[in-house]
């Protein structure tokens, strides 16, 4: 049999034009570049590269990055939880004229009633620019100090650990506090004020803040008739003598009311917080869901960065993250409050942790550490998901 019949037989039902047209999809096939598979589910094919070279967070560039984005994140959150963020802090601190309405959603309505009847909408933001000034500072420390603890305490992806993510979210809570503190306190104190006239300034709290002393030293009692009138007075000076060291100090130490149960407070707040957000979007871009829950990688994104999520996906991270850290925290919060508006109500003393727990307790019991925290929840939960959401798109806006 000829070689060209011999080849026909050897491949049974093939033609033999076909065979060159197989050889050159064989040779395009080889010489074109081999894609690779997209990094999230929803990545297009024809997407542009992005950059292979992860960011520096510690260059100066990162830095204000990271900063800018922390900072504005905390002022979108806090303005829209501003008039419940008052209400609270009536509650907390026990203000006599709003003890009333403690303890029910119907409370908290009422309570904004009285605060909008009183003073019209701007009430409902007293002290709002005062916290505007602290939390842009804050959130931006605390965001930036978040990204750099963690990229020493977490170097690499293999030890990442939910007690790493703990410690590096508790330790950037406690950095931006120690800086932000005393306008936390000015900030309490122009919320707490409920009176129509003679309002104080931001100002004149500040002074009022800075000469508390000055109106707080011990006083003997007057005097009375009878030989025992000097024996009275001088028990008294020996008592007042006594109780001298333990006098509220003035100055700037009147700033810091509280700040032992704020960093205290502020290490569970913290770390729940950064440590449930991150792990409810590790769960949230699980390769079954991530179809549902995850963006197309930017063109701008680092290398290594996880894919964003979806603006509902990721507004669920943050509020989940708000909800645990505040039931963790909540009882702490209500000890600071209580101290930081010390010097506005009572006789001015300085009250410690245990002390003013102490106080909580025989007033109202256990539930006396959650007075307000129905509020706490429908604040914190959209006050969270807000600053996380914005934290978020800012940085992919900004390419970090």
């Amino acid at each position: 049999m000829p070689p060209a019949l011999m080849g026909h037989a050897s491949m049974p039902g093939v033609s033999a034009s076909h065979r060159p047209q197989e050889a050159t999809d064989v040779r395009r096939e080889a010489a074109a570049p081999k894609k690779e598979p997209p990094v999230c589910p929803t990545d297009h094919e024809a997407q542009v590269p992005r950059a292979l070279t992860p960011k520096d967070k510690r260059s100066l560039d990162y830095v204000w990055r990271s900063g800018v984005a922390g900072g504005m994140a905390g002022c979108a959150a806090k303005s829209v939880v501003a008039p419940l963020d008052r209400v609270k802090i009536l509650f907390q601190s026990h203000n006599p004229q709003f003890v009333k309405y403690t303890g029910s959603w119907y409370g908290v309505g009422e309570a904004m009633k009285v605060i909008y009847r009183q003073d019209g909408p701007l009430g409902l933001f007293r002290g709002h620019s005062a916290t505007l000034l602290r939390i842009f500072p804050y959130a931006a420390i605390k965001f930036l100090a978040y990204e750099q603890i963690r990229a020493v305490v977490i170097p690499s992806r293999d030890k990442e650990t939910p007690f790493r993510r703990l410690i590096s979210g508790s330790m950037a809570g406690v950095t931006s506090v120690f800086f932000t503190y005393p306008l936390e306190v000015i900030r309490v104190r122009l919320a707490f004020e409920t009176r129509k006239e003679n309002r104080s300034t931001m100002r004149s709290i500040c002074k009022q803040i800075y000469h508390e002393h000055q109106t707080q030293k011990p006083r003997a009692p007057a005097d009375v008739a009878g030989p025992a009138s000097t024996a009275g007075r001088s028990a008294a000076t020996t008592v007042a003598a006594a109780a001298a060291p333990l006098a509220p100090r003035h100055g700037l130490a009147n700033f810091y009311r509280g700040f032992s149960p704020t960093l205290l407070g502020m290490l569970p707040y913290a770390g729940m917080s950064f440590l449930t957000h991150d792990t409810t979007g590790d769960l949230l871009r699980h390769p079954k869901i991530a179809h549902y829950t995850t963006l197309p990688m930017p063109d701008n994104l680092p290398a290594g960065k996880p894919a964003p999520l979806r603006s509902w996906a990721e507004l669920f991270a943050g509020g989940v993250a708000g909800l645990v850290s505040q039931t963790a925290s909540y009882p702490l919060e209500v000890i600071r409050r209580r101290m930081q508006v010390g010097g506005a109500v009572g006789d001015g003393h300085r009250l410690r942790i245990r002390e003013t727990a102490g106080i909580i307790m025989r007033e109202r019991g256990l539930r006396g550490f959650f007075v307000g925290l129905t509020i706490g929840y429908a604040k914190v939960v959209p006050m969270a998901a807000a600053a996380f959401y914005t934290y978020e798109r800012l940085k992919t806006l900004l390419g970090i």
